[in-house]
């Protein structure tokens, strides 16, 4: 066989095994069902539980936090490929880059000793904080960054689900804190590392599409001649060079002036770069316009189109209901098409919810209010997308709805 039959050959191949992955059957499993059995009798319970026998399609209302990292090692191709397998329609890839300065998969630029294998490995030399055991009041800890390694470097780790037990002596134990409700399980023998370019490749491949965060560095930038703008601009350029349709990227920043270099230099990309709204550290209230600052229509005039604030900051109570925040309204007369996250990332809800519930806590006593909040996200604050870190709990809602 010639070069030219040889590479036709591994071309058609390669094209058969991305229709046979973005093919596959789209399957919940059955925790949706489990969180309808959990909630309060209703219009809505009973309207999600007619659903049940429907067929699934992929949604892109659901958005894969990280992946599917309720169960499996975020930012690994594992954690994709059951993102997309529970019909997440967009999947996203946090952007963070190494000592050559490739864009890769993480979280944070220096979580590798939560979500690697790092401190058990031979690489545990190149950690900017090596690992310190629990002594006294004193917790344990480490810090150790993608920017310390090269890309090659990287690749030899493994992924595992992102914990620490603070409260360890040694390494193995400080690697093995993982939360009660989440597990192990699918880690113990995967979790394959992922370039940003490798993850568009496998995106395209599950038949999704794409939504990169660029990470805050930890280094000072620039970072060896490499800028912050250096930074954003590698991101969209990765797209470019895949031949991804700017329509198909959603890029977001927590960092206002990432987002408006894209929309100033990139405006096919720009057009849909979201501002992730982390302004709560800087004193905003979402039931106070007076702390949005910029306001809703000053972001719209800068030219944002997406905003991308935590739930809580999305809904209140009002009559022992959850009902529309003050910063919802606002967004929502400025223009702006609001997205949100993260469901499926506390643990059980019967206590609370925690951090991501916050605003709506006196109301939030089982897992059923889960999908009370979907609810009111979807038809009452109208947000078009909902990130999670179990996407069959959104992609269930979504077919269910009719949503896109």
């Amino acid at each position: 066989m010639n070069l030219i039959a040889r590479t036709v050959c591994v071309l058609m191949l390669s094209a058969i095994a991305s229709a046979a992955v973005a093919d596959e059957v789209i399957t919940v499993g059955p925790r949706p069902m489990f969180l309808v059995d959990s909630m309060k009798d209703g219009a809505l319970k009973t309207k999600l539980r007619s659903c049940a026998a429907m067929p699934i399609t992929r949604k892109l209302f659901s958005i894969g936090h990280r992946g599917a990292p309720m169960q499996f090692p975020e930012h690994t191709r594992q954690s994709y490929v059951a993102a997309a397998r529970m019909g997440a329609g967009i999947l996203e890839c946090d952007v963070t880059f190494t000592k050559d300065k490739e864009l890769v998969c993480r979280h944070a630029q220096n979580d590798l000793h939560t979500t690697t294998n790092i401190l058990a490995s031979d690489l545990a030399s190149t950690c900017t904080k090596p690992f310190i055991a629990a002594s006294g009041d004193k917790s344990a800890s480490a810090e150790c960054r993608t920017s310390e390694l090269s890309l090659a470097e990287f690749k030899t780790l493994t992924g595992k689900m992102d914990a620490a037990d603070k409260t360890a002596t040694t390494v193995e134990d400080y690697m093995n804190g993982t939360a009660n409700w989440r597990t192990d399980l699918y880690a113990a023998s995967s979790g394959d590392l992922m370039t940003h370019a490798e993850s568009i490749e496998l995106f395209r491949q599950l038949g999704a599409k794409f939504t990169p965060e660029l990470k805050s560095p930890s280094v000072e930038m620039p970072f060896d001649g490499f800028s912050q703008t250096d930074y954003a601009q590698k991101l969209i350029d990765e797209y470019k060079a895949a031949g991804v349709p700017a329509a198909d990227v959603w890029p977001q920043s927590f960092n206002l002036d990432d987002v408006l270099y894209w929309i100033r230099n990139e405006p096919e990309f720009g057009a849909q770069a979201v501002y992730l709204d982390g302004r709560y550290d800087d004193g905003l209230k979402p039931d106070d316009a007076a702390t949005f600052k910029p306001s809703m229509q000053e972001l719209a005039d800068l030219g944002v189109r997406y905003l991308a604030p935590p739930m809580w900051m999305l809904v209140t109570v009002r009559d022992g209901k959850i009902a529309p925040s003050e910063y919802a309204a606002q967004a929502k007369a400025a223009g702006l098409k609001l997205i949100t996250w993260t469901i499926e990332r506390s643990g059980p809800l019967m206590t609370g919810g925690g951090w991501y519930y916050q605003s709506i806590k006196d109301v939030t006593d089982s897992d059923g209010v889960m999908y009370e909040l979907i609810d009111v996200l979807a038809k009452d604050v109208g947000v078009v997308g909902i990130f999670s870190d179990w996407p069959a709990t959104v992609t269930y809602y979504a077919n269910c709805l009719g949503l896109e």
